[in-house]
């Protein structure tokens, strides 16, 4: 059997993207520093571009990284040190008053049930107790086994604190030498096809830009919103819990809902009462419109184009095969999938295969 080039060239690049999926599910862990700074470079390489065109090149190139970088690591320590001693002080806080909140529990549900002919009668103070217990040795529990993990040098400690050691060092490198490292890829490309490649590339460039700068800002933007939003109703993690809202955003769907239910359960506890829920209505159904209708289209735009049920599956399906890495790439490599799905379906629709 023969086949034609243009197959033979098909067969070659499918085994690559087949050999690539290999190599990133295998090495996933080895990778995720490396993807996790490539994905910050492409966002902040148009900064450094621009203190660059500012400077008129009087800048050298590597202070100019160093700046960016320092204002961007600056950036994450103030969102930490803002929200991690608020979630020290409160949670213990909140599981004092846990107790308090079944009681009322117990004193709104038996009278409504009794009404209904169902009669429920709780230990209260047995699930009080239990409730409290669990909570104490969890935290205990999670207290010492991070302790633990510290003192005899465990995986995870050793992972988390080479990460941080070494995103920060491949971020730097990139973005130093991220303009002349595209360039010699580019070079690679065979000059028969180099203007459809690069009209490829623009485009997705494009989508991929306009994704990620215009995301950032939609969580900065939401996370000032949910924040001012609950401290308005007097919740006093409000700053913890509408800055991870917002922050947590990058993936679709999920980081809004552990937001709402970590609202939800923050405002039971702390106002045991139908004010929490209706600060839960307020201020997250007005962000998820204001974000929906205005911000979204706005600052990223619809050219994704990504149904909600694709996205979903996106998130799920990297998530499953590359962890971290599957979930913080799922969106922008469906994005740049779906500009390929676009070409390749107006090359069919213009092909004689299609008109017969």
């Amino acid at each position: 059997m023969q086949f034609t080039r243009t197959q033979k060239q098909a067969g070659a690049w499918t085994l690559i993207a087949l050999l690539v999926v290999l190599a990133l599910w295998s090495l996933g862990a080895v990778l995720t520093p490396f993807v996790v700074a490539a994905v910050f470079a492409y966002a902040l390489t148009p900064v450094v571009d621009r203190i660059d065109r500012l400077s008129h090149r009087r800048v050298p190139r590597f202070v100019a990284v160093i700046i960016v970088e320092l204002l961007f690591i600056l950036a994450l320590a103030g969102l930490v040190l803002m929200i991690v001693p608020v979630l020290i002080k409160e949670v213990p806080l909140m599981q004092a008053q846990l107790p308090a909140l079944l009681d009322k529990v117990d004193a709104t549900l038996s009278p409504w049930l009794a009404d209904f002919g169902i009669t429920v009668s709780l230990d209260m103070a047995t699930i009080k107790a239990q409730v409290v217990k669990y909570l104490s040795a969890n935290s205990a529990g999670a207290a010492s086994s991070v302790l633990s993990s510290l003192k005899l040098g465990g995986s995870v400690a050793l992972t988390v604190i080479g990460n941080v050691v070494l995103i920060p060092v491949a971020l730097f490198y990139l973005l130093l030498v991220w303009k002349p490292t595209v360039a010699r890829v580019l070079e690679l490309v065979p000059p028969r096809v180099r203007p459809s490649f690069d009209s490829f590339t623009h485009e997705a460039d494009q989508v991929l830009g306009q994704y990620l700068r215009g995301q950032l800002l939609v969580m900065l933007t939401m996370a000032t919103f949910y924040s001012i939003g609950l401290s308005l109703f007097g919740l006093d993690l409000a700053l913890a819990i509408g800055a991870f809202t917002g922050l947590a955003m990058f993936v679709p769907y999920v980081g809004f809902g552990i937001g709402l239910v970590l609202a939800t359960l923050a405002g039971l506890l702390q106002f045991a009462s139908a004010k929490a829920l209706v600060m839960v209505a307020v201020v997250y159904g007005t962000g998820q419109v204001v974000e929906g209708f205005y911000f979204t289209p706005r600052l990223v735009g619809k050219r994704i184009g990504l149904h909600p049920l694709a996205v979903i599956f996106a998130l799920l399906a990297s998530g499953q095969l590359f962890g971290f890495v599957g979930v913080l790439v799922a969106l922008p490599a469906s994005a740049v999938l779906l500009v390929a799905i676009r070409r390749v379906r107006a090359s069919y629709l213009a092909s004689k295969l299609y008109r017969g």
